[in-house]
């Protein structure tokens, strides 16, 4: 990935224009991030910025990424800093020797009256002379409000006036990284999104040589009473490839299992039972917010990513029905709100609406398929 992206062959081009990898929570995507593609992009001598709209889903996600751009150049004028260390290991001892000069304040990057971040990102591409890589996590929340957007749309403009420079000394390139598959694939599906035409991949998750690993790994550690590799396998996937939620399960099995039963039949109970409780954390909130707010998340989760009309005439009449008191239009915008403070909800668009985790929407589906009515 690192080679594709920094020094692409013929095929490989469409990585210039941003890559957006999609994949369900807690399935390792950050870990990745953090642990593997940052370190080796690195060590090719790339400066990397890194955001992560889910540290706080409340916050305006384009002060994030201004922050983090600010955080960088502050970092670069310091020949001391950690980060300029790491550029100097690659790029040579005389590398930023009396630290970076720019001609604005650090904390104005993104303001009406400091630079745009095409500028801010332009000068870090001069002074530097290598490629500047931004990688924003949970993308999909700068769709959710103008300011996102428009800092998306600054980010493409960021693009285009680095990389269409001839002889340009580095690149801009640009990762995003969502849970919300539908949401991250309409970033560069749609023409009007501003990273239409991007490189858009599911993230591959761990498979079967993980729970083999898994697996010999406790056995040398001496742990009995393990399930053989197709049963681990088949539980691996009930649990979303999560591989907390796959570890948790198989501390289960070991403190739980009685001697001399078979742990086949046992685990893909206690699978089952640990995916429910995973997303029970989440749907225990929406239980404790009262009954127009289950109404209310109920028409969200039923529209398959995609709710609309949630204060009209029409939808105060599903919820009187559904929770069995007449619902005025004006009690439903709190409501709301409470689900999108408690980041259960996400905003896509102007009145339009869907389940921030699909894992909790897939879990409340299937029990409204085991329990319909309830």
């Amino acid at each position: 990935m690192t080679r594709q992206l920094l020094h692409p062959g013929a095929l490989d081009e469409a990585f210039r224009s941003g890559l957006f990898l999609t994949g369900m929570r807690r399935t390792g995507k950050t870990t990745f991030l953090r642990n593997d593609l940052i370190p080796s992009l690195e060590k090719a001598g790339a400066l990397v910025i890194y955001v992560d709209l889910w540290s706080d889903p409340q916050a305006n996600p384009a002060k994030l990424v201004h922050a983090a751009v600010a955080a960088t150049l502050k970092a670069l004028e310091s020949p001391a800093s950690s980060l300029v260390q790491k550029l100097k290991g690659v790029r040579g001892a005389d590398f930023g020797a009396l630290g970076f000069k720019f001609g604005f304040k650090l904390d104005s990057v993104g303001n009406p009256d400091g630079p745009t971040l095409a500028q801010a990102l332009m000068e870090v591409v001069e002074q530097a002379r290598t490629d500047v890589v931004l990688i924003v996590d949970e993308v999909q929340h700068a769709m959710a409000s103008e300011d996102g957007n428009n800092m998306l749309f600054a980010l493409k403009a960021a693009r285009d006036a680095i990389n269409q420079r001839p002889k340009t000394p580095g690149y801009f390139l640009f990762i995003g990284t969502g849970s919300h598959r539908a949401l991250v694939n309409e970033m560069t599906a749609r023409r009007t999104q501003a990273f239409a035409g991007a490189v858009s991949a599911p993230y591959p998750v761990l498979g079967a040589d993980y729970v083999e690993h898994l697996l010999k790994r406790l056995a040398d550690e001496g742990v009995r009473g393990l399930p053989s590799l197709d049963v681990a396998s088949d539980a691996f996937r009930v649990l979303g490839n999560r591989p907390e939620e796959f570890i948790r399960a198989l501390k289960q099995l070991s403190i739980s299992l009685p001697e001399g039963a078979d742990a086949d039949q046992f685990f893909p109970v206690i699978a089952s039972t640990i995916r429910s409780m995973a997303a029970a954390v989440e749907l225990n909130k929406v239980e404790e917010m009262g009954e127009l707010a289950k109404a209310v998340f109920e028409k969200i989760a039923s529209a398959e990513g995609d709710a609309r009309g949630l204060f009209t005439v029409a939808a105060a009449r599903e919820y009187s029905k559904m929770i069995g008191r007449e619902v005025k239009v004006e009690e439903v915008q709190p409501v709301a709100n409470q689900l999108l403070d408690a980041n259960i909800i996400m905003r896509r668009g102007h009145g339009h609406y869907c389940v921030t985790d699909p894992f909790v929407r897939e879990v409340w589906m299937e029990r409204r398929l085991m329990a319909p009515g309830v």
